[in-house]
């Protein structure tokens, strides 16, 4: 079976949030809204056991694109960790999925939680693959890393406000558009954008909405 991408994700900081169910909620709501505007998901994110969520995209690109935009679009004090499987993602009845993608999604949100933990405290999404992929895949997988690091950084930094604008201008609203939305001036979503580094957000949703694979 040709391979997809399975994603877990998780809450992070589950325990300390005061209204669980209210937090899962939103997420959801985040989750349809992202599928809504920019609709690449086989199947969108939603809720299995716990705080656990599970989705699944066509290819890698799809997949991250997506994740960027919900990561974006996140209510402020709620945030997802992801574990990103490259892999065959079998059907084993209605509505229910196994296979090696699953297995993969499973260690990189593993992973994840290790790198947030140990040493790199704002990392929130790692890629894993099923064995036996080739060199040019596992290459591109490491290559996916170091650019998911230097994402969840600059993500982690934002305020809500700068995540909305960020959100639209990689949906192509111009800056008119959200400066309308938020209520304030041209050079206010200009300077806030410019600050954040979104612009490299950006680019990198614009590159991966366009990748051919």
């Amino acid at each position: 079976m040709p391979s997809h991408v399975a994603v877990i994700a998780d809450i992070v900081g589950s325990r300390t949030l005061t209204d669980r169910a209210g937090a899962q909620r939103a997420i959801i709501a985040s989750s349809h809204q992202v599928h809504a505007d920019h609709p690449v998901s086989v199947s969108p994110l939603a809720a299995t056991v716990g705080d656990e969520f599970q989705a699944v995209y066509p290819d890698l690109p799809a997949a991250l694109a997506s994740l960027l935009l919900l990561q974006l679009h996140l209510p402020e004090g709620i945030q997802l960790r992801f574990g990103l499987g490259v892999g065959a993602v079998d059907r084993v009845d209605d509505g229910i999925t196994d296979g090696p993608g699953w297995w993969a999604a499973r260690a990189a949100i593993e992973h994840a939680h290790r790198l947030q933990d140990r040493a790199v405290p704002h990392a929130r999404t790692r890629i894993a693959t099923e064995q036996g992929q080739d060199a040019v895949m596992t290459e591109r997988i490491a290559y996916a890393n170091a650019y998911v690091l230097a994402r969840d950084e600059l993500v982690s930094a934002m305020s809500g406000r700068t995540r909305r604008l960020t959100y639209g201008r990689c949906l192509g609203r111009t800056q008119r558009e959200l400066a309308e939305a938020e209520g304030i001036t041209q050079p206010a979503v200009s300077q806030a954008l410019s600050a954040a580094g979104s612009a490299a957000l950006v680019a990198g949703f614009t590159d991966l909405s366009t990748d051919p694979s």
